[in-house]
């Protein structure tokens, strides 16, 4: 676990804005005028029904894709890799290069320009806190899917970002790697770095947001602290999701 009270801990960023963000691709509006502000600390959950723009709306802020029209504001934005104010993004089908575990994460420390002194601590921490020490000298892509997830996060994390995207990354584990991902991120959390966590799972949500993002049909409907939301959602389409209804 990471220590919660580290002198590391990351100088906090601005706050995410988005002002008036739309998106049309092939005609077709995905997003629609959003408008909302990020804090640059705590869990911000993101929720709502399949297609309803959850992932176009993390690869807006992630600037994988641009707003057709819109502003998206915060000092991540044009961060060079590996520095306090950047950003990563763990998926829920986790990427991995075709090294062992501790290559993969060695890797983006080599990039970072991690002084070799300081590279083994750094690398046999991260896998550590992925419970991953065992599987070192593993090839990545032999390990377990959620193993494989716990050492995408792991590499995420090892270069301390300022804001870490979360899209679906515990869909598809076990309730261990799941246990293992919100533990990881929650310590992150807590030492500095913002965390935007996309999820269907309505009992997660309530573990690990401090504010919920609903979204539908490309729209912001309610974005609310999590005590908040759950004693009123603040709109049909959203109580309807809580109810396991299909919104209308």
């Amino acid at each position: 676990m990471l220590d919660k009270t580290s002198e590391h801990s990351l100088q906090l960023p601005d706050p995410v804005r988005f002002r008036d963000v739309s998106l049309t691709i092939n005609r077709q509006e995905l997003i629609a005028n959003i408008n909302c502000t990020l804090e640059h600390t705590g869990v911000s959950v993101v929720m709502g029904p399949n297609g309803a723009g959850k992932s176009l709306f993390l690869r807006l802020l992630a600037g994988l894709l641009k707003p057709t029209s819109g502003t998206i504001t915060g000092s991540y934005i044009n961060a060079k890799p590996g520095t306090t104010s950047s950003l990563s993004m763990v998926f829920q089908d986790p990427v991995l290069l075709r090294r062992t575990a501790h290559a993969n994460i060695a890797y983006v420390l080599h990039q970072q320009k991690c002084p070799e002194e300081q590279l083994a601590e750094k690398v046999g921490n991260a896998l550590k806190t992925a419970r991953l020490e065992r599987q070192r000298e593993t090839p990545a892509r032999r390990l377990s899917g959620g193993e494989q997830q716990r050492l995408a996060l792991a590499r995420a994390l090892v270069v301390r970002p300022a804001i870490l995207l979360l899209d679906e990354a515990t869909a598809s584990l076990d309730p261990a790697s799941t246990h293992i991902v919100e533990g990881m991120a929650a310590d992150a959390a807590a030492t500095g770095t913002k965390i935007i966590f996309v999820t269907h799972d309505v009992r997660q949500a309530k573990r690990v947001g401090d504010d919920i993002l609903f979204i539908h049909e490309g729209r912001l409907l309610t974005h609310k602290s999590i005590h908040d939301f759950f004693r009123d959602p603040g709109s049909k389409e959203a109580q309807a999701y809580l109810d396991g209804r299909v919104p209308e």
